[in-house]
């Protein structure tokens, strides 16, 4: 089992910036991506930003390329999402989740909600206008 715990959620104003953590523990199943993705309210849930267990891929949504920065800090066991001049329209619950990499990698998977095996519980983060 594989726990995730995100924090660094909040309430900021637009143009602002939030760093969210997300720390993982539990048993040590291997390499692993680490996704983050997001859910308005009445919206389905969608692809952030994601890393592989090197920091060697990393991948992005259209709507935050250039403005959130994706990384990880194995010494911490801990993946790391610093989003900057944030929109109101970034107004969600955030999830981190683990993708268990035990397949030959196709392009996509990192996307897909499907794919990942353990997630977080979720954190707010509100951008005002």
């Amino acid at each position: 089992q594989v726990q995730l715990v995100e924090s660094g959620g909040g309430l900021v104003q637009a143009g602002g910036s939030l760093r969210l953590a997300c720390a993982a523990s539990g048993r040590d199943r291997g390499t692993y991506t680490v996704g983050w993705f997001r859910q308005a309210p009445g919206k389905e849930r969608e692809f952030v930003a994601a890393i592989s267990w090197s920091g060697s891929s990393i991948f992005y949504a259209d709507s935050v390329k250039g403005r959130f920065i994706i990384s990880r800090d194995h010494a911490k066991n801990t993946v790391y999402l610093q989003m900057n001049s944030l929109k109101p329209e970034d107004t969600a619950v955030y999830y981190c989740a683990a993708d268990i990499f035990d397949a030959v990698y196709v392009p996509g998977r990192e996307s897909r909600v499907w794919e990942y095996d353990y997630w977080g519980q979720g954190t707010q983060v509100t951008v005002s206008s």
